[in-house]
């Protein structure tokens, strides 16, 4: 259904010159009109849906749990959400009610604020564009994993034989391993080795945008429902990853590790920096999707509630992650110990056969028998026995298989790919865990890719008559750009985007956001428009908060990001295949331009839009002053006589023909706005404020 107009001037709970957030200026108020119809969420549901299923996405299951794990466990936790409370929650709060008060997308938002702002928008989408093009590549890996789910045993749980010889690579990297680099995507042993593309993972490819594409067809009408699905089922496989994961031996021994605090990594910067940065992401700050999801919503919507219940669930959804995460891991490590413990009874089995020991020395289990052996048992013998004995034997520790942290493609489809193997019925759980990420990602894409479409519909009168075709163009854009990351390189460049092509945009466009709209318009009168349109008044510390604390932290995350990538040339991990192991690179210094390319072209919008909204204002004014008192010819007459043309009368004459307005019956409100505006700043104000 579409959103009603919005209340008139007799509607008690809301006043025409709260309609648009008053953000144009003080002088507007009295001539705000109401703006066209605008699509809205068929229910609060509906909203709610896809906002937890953009800001809960993929990083909560294979980021977060890694730096909870390698920054101090229950510490990292507690650091995670002192940094959600100060920074996240104010800054979602503040893109919520932008967005929900002005009812436009990004560039429609910073724009109504100031036009000098408006490049803000044009960089979310810019940003936008790019996380789409890699993130529906790791959506097509998905489709392809669980493509190859549906089959047992599973392709990934032993290695390939060729003439009965056992695959040398394999056995040396392990059996997923070896399937994730070689049988997916095939990979080269560098970036500056490109190869051909890879035609499987290219088909998978195009079905993720198909269906992205068919997501979007309708805008939100279409999405939302997908939403039910692709926002809950996650939940339900979690849930069923946990209780399942903790009836296997190893799972209490990886929450262990989880929740072992470290409380002294408080005083190391690295760990703010990463944890600013993931409650930065997790929130989808800057991207423009969370305004863009938000503007479809009733002006007396309580987007204050919204801002705290959606950053709660995603809290509780990357703690819900991690366990799961743990539990499995822990699992998988403990399988590897043991591994380890039968190898080396065997060799303490042949030491015995060789030649007569000290029958002292001989440990009181059965070495004989390797399954009946605990863990605790062989590492309490080494520790008394073994340096006695002749041979190598390791110690197999728990612990250090844990303490090898994975993140991102490494835990998804390497480490927790190989725990899945483990248990029963593996084939049904590797089916749900890839569903699961390819809802995750999905419900992400979808938010993404709106954070794309309804700024430029806003902004653009042709783009709106033709959305569907704006929607199905962009998808095939993206899918042939994407065809980059289907090459054999594909997984060095999806890195290169997933580190450097979105992260210093988007702190940059945060930055901005949160001065333009405590500094330049007003922290006040920010929570004036908030209280109008929600008839309440939100605490006054978000007022410091957005000031000086939301400020200076993103200041410092920007700086901090700065001087990472000046004194610590970027690097990337590669895949040997003559080692069979992963190992880091540096950035080519061709790589390292397609860097800087990125990161300027993301931000270039910002000082463009700025220059540009200048310029035309000054244009502007020159024009304005020559056409007074003079009969240049141009826009305006001679004044002789008090009916001529004045600027601003003929200023209206201009707004009552772009609308289509006949010219005997002009708005009281227009013609007062008209008179008002040439007090302010420049005529980019005027057009901004008689078109609203």
């Amino acid at each position: 259904m579409e959103k009603p107009p919005l209340p008139n001037d007799d509607d008690t709970a809301m006043t025409p010159e709260t309609q648009l957030g008053s953000l144009a200026g003080e002088d507007s108020q009295q001539g705000i009109v109401e703006p066209p119809a605008r699509d809205g969420w068929d229910s609060k549901v509906e909203y709610f849906l896809a906002q937890v299923g953009f800001s809960v996405g993929l990083g909560n299951v294979w980021r977060f749990p890694y730096l909870c794990h390698q920054n101090g466990g229950g510490a990292f936790l507690l650091l995670y959400v002192l940094l959600m409370i100060l920074v996240g929650i104010p800054l979602f709060f503040l893109e919520l009610a932008a967005g929900q008060s002005i009812r436009q997308g990004s560039i429609g938002v910073w724009k109504h604020i100031s036009p000098k702002l408006a490049g803000i928008g044009y960089s979310s989408c810019v940003v936008c564009f790019f996380v789409a093009l890699y993130y529906n590549v790791i959506i097509g890996w998905s489709l392809f994993y669980l493509g190859n789910s549906f089959q047992y045993p599973l392709p990934w749980e032993k290695c390939p034989e060729h003439g009965n010889i056992t695959v040398k690579e394999c056995v040396a990297s392990g059996p997923t391993t070896y399937f994730w680099f070689r049988k997916a995507l095939n990979i080269t042993d560098s970036i500056n080795e490109t190869g051909e593309f890879n035609p499987v993972i290219t088909c998978c490819l195009l079905a993720a945008w198909t269906i992205v594409c068919l997501g979007m067809f309708k805008g939100i009408k279409s999405s939302a429902k997908v939403m039910y699905f692709s926002s809950i089922f996650p939940y339900v496989v979690l849930l069923c990853f946990l209780i399942r994961g903790l009836m296997l031996e190893g799972a209490t021994e990886g929450l262990k590790y989880m929740f072992y605090p470290k409380l002294e990594i408080w005083g190391e910067v690295q760990v703010w920096r990463q944890a600013a940065t993931q409650v930065f992401f997790a929130l989808g700050l800057g991207f423009g999707s969370v305004i863009a999801y938000s503007s479809y919503n009733p002006c007396s919507n309580n987007c204050h509630r919204d801002a705290l219940t959606v950053s709660t669930i995603n809290f509780l959804t990357s703690v819900l992650a991690t366990l799961v995460v743990f539990a499995v891991l822990g699992i998988r490590a403990r399988e590897v110990a043991m591994r380890c413990v039968t190898h080396n009874l065997e060799k303490l089995s042949e030491q015995f056969s060789v030649g007569p020991l000290d029958r002292d020395l001989l440990p009181v289990f059965n070495i004989s028998d390797p399954s009946s052996v605990s863990l605790e048992a062989y590492r309490y013998w080494l520790k008394v026995n073994g340096t006695k004995v002749p041979g190598n034997f390791t110690d197999c520790s728990l612990e250090d298989e844990m303490n090898k942290g994975v993140e991102g493609t490494g835990l998804a489809f390497i480490a927790f790919t190989e725990a899945m193997t483990l248990f029963p019925g593996s084939p049904f759980w590797s089916a749900l865990f890839f569903l699961m990420l390819l809802n995750l990602g999905l419900s992400t894409m979808f938010g993404t890719m709106e954070g794309i479409l309804t700024p430029l519909t806003d902004n653009f009168k042709v783009l709106k008559r033709h959305k569907t075709m704006l929607t199905v163009c962009s998808c095939i854009i993206g899918f042939l750009i994407g065809m980059l990351f289907t090459q054999r390189c594909g997984n060095y460049f999806v890195m290169m985007f997933d580190d450097y092509s979105a992260t210093l945009p988007l702190i940059i466009v945060v930055v901005f956001e949160c001065f333009s709209v405590s500094w330049v318009y007003g922290a006040d009168r920010f929570l004036d428009d908030i209280e109008k349109m929600l008839n309440w008044r939100p605490p006054v510390v978000y007022k410091y908060l957005w000031k000086y604390v939301c400020l200076l932290a993103m200041l410092g995350l920007l700086g901090a990001s700065l001087l990472k990538m000046c004194f610590k040339r970027p690097t990337y991990t590669a895949w040997n295949r003559e080692t069979a192991s992963e190992m880091t690179l540096d950035y080519p210094d061709w790589a390292l331009g397609v860097l800087a390319v990125l990161i300027i072209f993301a931000t270039l919008p910002v000082p463009l839009g700025y220059i540009h909204s200048t310029l035309r204002n000054r244009t502007r004014r020159n024009s304005i002053g020559s056409g007074l008192g003079t009969d240049t010819g141009g826009v305006y007459t001679k004044c002789s006589t008090v009916e001529c043309d004045t600027p601003v009368a003929a200023l209206l004459d201009e707004h009552l023909e772009r609308n289509r307005i006949p010219k005997d019956s002009p708005s009281p409100l227009a013609e007062e706005n008209l008179r008002l505006l040439p007090q302010r700043e420049g005529a980019e104000d005027i057009e901004d404020s008689t078109s609203v």
